[in-house]
């Protein structure tokens, strides 16, 4: 849906008007697009050509024609250049070193050389050109490289890199004036102890304490120096209003809403320039405070209050949640919920927010949830059920009163606030692998029943797990030397009192490594097919579908048309979806039987970020009938085209499992306008369908409410700008259609669409 066709609640002004203009003029020009480095890296999460996503310019820019665009759900700003000073880096002037103190000299002289900007109409400023990593080379020494090969081989990579959910409750408390005195409080009791590799630590974070400061000042005098220059009374105002705020922070906690919005969003800059992907927790608990206080001083109105939270929205849609419970497990909604949810209705765009649902929660708060997701039709906010999430991580090892504090913060993934470097969300097991080589073994060991080929399948998929595990383990040893996330880490709880990173060993509560696994629909529909036409009616034998798959069924169409049409999960058909249980839980069990270096033991995830869409030729056909060129199955989804019973068929299939055991596995919905009838309560049908599917144990929903025929038009004119403000919920993060890869659009349109309920 077209954001200028949607209605809403509330109009913006002239001055927030102009703001959501110049974001939509940034995707326009391409400023705010996001790239792979190649499809590899889609698929695996490591291709050991780059470090991570890739930056348009810099160190690990890479081959253009390799370079995949996923979307524009990026917070920085590209104008077209690298760094301009970096050259002039400490540690290329200097000797390169795998220290905290050297990535930290190099991160200070990065933020100090990055300008300070204020546009006119803003009240939030801040933004940022580039990364650390298109600066600072960001490579792990050969002996991680080398295994992470190994794994890719067998089906597994990933990388380690922000992807966890500061607590930002500690910042906002403190600020960077009681942060800095922290660290400084621990430097002195480490040196009294001696304990010189923690003193370092501080030191270097010490440095990055001062350069945020240093960088938040400079907004201050960037708006006054506008300000002198300007006879607009109103927008002279503005800028001296964002001058105070700013010279505020420098020096002391936030003590307003808008101090605490701009904090947020000033810690969220800092935090984006050393990494890509990290979620910020519960919005509506983190202000509701500030809220409460200006409020009873009349310092603000609520639309005063929604016009902050909505420009931060309109500067990057971060990955936030509201909602939920307290810690004593009563409805955690209150007026900023309320606020967060209205300041979306207003901005619209590209937003990662989450409504954390569960059974005790304001019913009208929920029901305004579903209106805004129907109503803007792009995916936001996105549905998560709560409870869910909470016994997830209780069940992981997770204290209940740690387990209470947990957020959505990610495409399907959450967190313990503070507490959990959870290294989520960038591990990859391709479930296809382990399966094409039991398919070769059992050929070589001529296994004549299913049972003998499960036990080869679950042998290779250890295998795998293996391989990834110990790749995982040696990234684990360097990474806090290799790249430190010490923005982060300033608001996780413990890691500064003990000297330690948050990425390093034994510095968070709770160090899970939690795994996107990839495939599992078609390998379920392809063990299924294997198992009752192979072994039970034998009408093909093992050799014939390996020569088959081989050849991508060239010359055996009605053989495929066999393979493909015996039932396939999603459809409420209890054989085949109890296969799709067997294999999902197996690969969990195999996966929770495994420990990281750091003491925690591995989580699937049923969920795959994008690999799915260019997996397919990577691996060939597979025995479900697909050919190479088609895409895998987008998620725990229903491979495309398959699921023909309609959402209640595939909800009961979702439901059988149990999903406090995975780490996630959304529901991807997407509806034509034609689905709902003229004059029906879209609000009042979807949080109907919500609540039963919750209730049933669903743990998250993505809902798109899309146009086929416009999205076809837009795929085939992206320069027509009547296609621009198109938005999408992707897999787990939203995008502007425009801005995808034709590949991933095309793969969008194929998805199953669902016609009826």
């Amino acid at each position: 849906m077209k954001e200028n066709e949607v209605t809403r609640k509330f109009t913006p002004d002239n001055r927030m008007q102009t703001l959501i203009d110049r974001r939509l003029q940034l995707v326009i020009e391409k400023k705010r697009d996001i790239y792979v480095d190649n499809a590899e890296f889609l698929v695996y999460h490591w291709s050991g050509e780059a470090a991570s996503f890739s930056p348009a310019t810099g160190e690990h820019a890479c081959d253009i024609d390799k370079r995949i665009g996923i979307g524009d759900h990026n917070a920085r700003v590209d104008i077209g250049i690298p760094f301009p000073k970096a050259d002039d880096m400490p540690s290329k002037k200097g000797n390169f070193e795998y220290t905290p103190l050297n990535w930290a000299k190099d991160y200070a002289f990065f933020i100090d050389n990055s300008p300070a900007e204020v546009y006119e109409n803003e009240l939030i400023v801040g933004e940022f050109h580039w990364q650390l990593d298109e600066a600072r080379y960001f490579q792990y020494p050969d002996e991680q490289r080398n295994d992470g090969f190994e794994a890719r081989e067998l089906g597994a990579g990933g990388i380690s890199f922000t992807h966890t959910t500061p607590d930002l409750s500690i910042g906002l408390e403190l600020g960077w004036n009681g942060l800095l005195d922290k660290v400084r409080k621990n430097i002195s009791k480490f040196e009294k102890e001696g304990k010189t590799e923690q003193v370092d630590y501080l030191k270097a974070s010490e440095l990055i304490a001062l350069s945020i400061q240093r960088f938040i000042k400079r907004h201050a005098d960037e708006a006054r120096n506008k300000a002198s220059k300007l006879s607009d009374s109103k927008q002279i105002d503005l800028y001296l209003s964002i001058a105070e705020v700013c010279d505020n922070l420098a020096i002391r906690a936030p003590q307003t809403l808008h101090e605490a919005v701009q904090w947020i969003w000033f810690f969220q800059v800092a935090e984006r320039m050393h990494g890509h992907g990290n979620g910020y927790g519960r919005t509506d608990l983190l202000l509701q405070p500030f809220y409460k206080k200006d409020i009873a001083e009349n310092r603000i109105t609520r639309q005063m209050a929604r016009e902050l939270v909505g420009e931060m929205y309109i500067k990057y849609g971060s990955y936030t949640a509201i909602g939920g419970r307290l810690q004593d497990m009563s409805d955690a909604t209150n007026e900023m919920s309320w606020v967060c949810l209205e300041a979306y209705d207003l901005v619209g765009g590209i937003n990662h927010m989450g409504v954390m649902w569960h059974e005790d929660m304001d019913k009208k708060f929920y029901r305004y949830a579903n209106d805004v997701l129907t109503r803007h039709g792009c995916g936001v906010p996105i549905l998560v059920n709560y409870d869910i999430l909470k016994a997830s991580e209780v069940r992981s090892g997770y204290k209940p009163e740690d387990a209470w504090n947990v957020a959505y913060s990610g495409c399907q993934w959450y967190c313990g606030v503070g507490t959990e470097y959870n290294d989520q969300d960038v591990n990859s097991l391709v479930l296809v692998q382990p399966m094409q080589r039991a398919i070769e073994l059992s050929i070589k060991n001529r296994v004549e029943d299913f049972d003998g080929f499960w036990k080869i399948y679950n042998h290779e998929v250890d295998r795998t797990a293996d391989a990834l595990v110990k790749f995982k383990d040696v990234t684990y040893d360097w990474q806090a030397k290799v790249w430190p996330e010490m923005v982060t880490t300033f608001c996780m709880h413990d890691c500064i009192e003990k000297g330690k990173d948050c990425t390093d060993k034994g510095a968070v509560r709770y160090n899970y490594t939690s795994v996107n696994v990839l495939g599992v629909p078609n390998v379920a529909d392809s063990m299924y097919a294997i198992k009752e036409l192979v072994f039970t009616k034998k009408q093909y034998s093992l050799e014939e579908l390996g020569d088959a798959l081989k050849e991508n069924w060239a010359g055996r169409e009605v053989m495929r048309q066999h393979f493909l049409n015996v039932p396939k999960f999603g459809n409420d058909e209890d054989g085949v979806d109890a296969m799709a249980i067997q294999v999902a839980e197996q690969v969990r069990e195999v996966l929770e039987s495994k420990q990281n270096n750091k003491g925690f033991n591995y989580r699937p995830s049923l969920f795959q970020y994008m690999g799915h869409t260019y997996a397919g030729p990577m691996l060939g056909a597979t025995p479900d009938g697909r050919l190479a060129k088609e895409p895998l199955a987008h998620g725990m989804n229903p491979m495309h085209g398959r699921n023909s019973n309609g959402i209640a068929s595939t909800v009961n299939y979702f439901t059988k499992l149990d999903f406090s055991k995975y780490q996630g596995g959304s529901f991807q919905i997407e509806l034509t306008p034609d689905f709902f009838k003229a004059g029906s309560e879209k609000d009042k049908l979807m949080d109907a369908f919500s609540v039963g599917f919750f209730k049933k144990g669903g743990v998250q929903i993505n809902f798109n409410l899309v146009d086929l025929d416009v999205l076809e038009d837009a795929m085939n004119d992206n320069e027509n700008p009547i296609y621009n403000d198109i938005n999408v919920k992707v897999t787990g993060y939203s995008s502007h259609f425009v801005t995808m890869d034709k590949r991933f659009q095309k793969e969008f349109i194929e998805r199953v669409n669902y016609k009826n309920l």
